[in-house]
């Protein structure tokens, strides 16, 4: 299991942009790796968008968000114009990364998927793990630990 100190596990999933991402890529002092469900359901719309309205925010503490669920590009690039997101989302139709990452299991009811975590990397270690987040809660406890960092 994953844990706060460790080395963050490295990926290589595709973007929405169209580009290849791994972990490197990104130069921010932080990078706030969340992995979510399913694309256009409401609590992952909430989420994408208290980032997107927070994201300013973000970036103004050096962090860059990028969000993974198993969806493919195209349904991706529906939810990024919709939604109106404003950052990355990835696609892991695989789980291989959404796995390294712990975040796939049991969901109740809901069955086998993506669980809603959120992972907060820093000079790439885990700084900090959120587990099965609140969807509109999340992104203000990722502002609050940045800034107490």
């Amino acid at each position: 299991m994953i844990k706060t100190g460790s080395k963050a596990p490295d990926f290589r999933l595709k973007g929405v942009d169209g580009k290849q991402h791994s972990l490197k890529d990104f130069k921010s002092e932080y990078l706030v790796l969340y992995f979510y469900p399913k694309d256009m359901t409401p609590g992952c719309t909430m989420q994408a968008r208290a980032y997107s309205k927070n994201i300013a925010k973000l970036r103004g503490l050096d962090a860059a968000v990028v969000g993974v669920s198993s969806d493919d590009l195209k349904s991706h690039s529906r939810f990024k114009s919709l939604c109106n997101i404003k950052f990355l989302l990835l696609s892991d139709p695989d789980h291989k990364v959404i796995k390294k990452y712990d975040s796939y299991g049991d969901r109740g009811i809901f069955g086998m998927g993506t669980i809603r975590n959120t992972f907060v990397i820093r000079k790439g270690r885990v700084a900090k793990i959120f587990r099965k987040v609140n969807p509109t809660e999340d992104p203000k406890n990722v502002i609050d630990f940045i800034r107490s960092s």
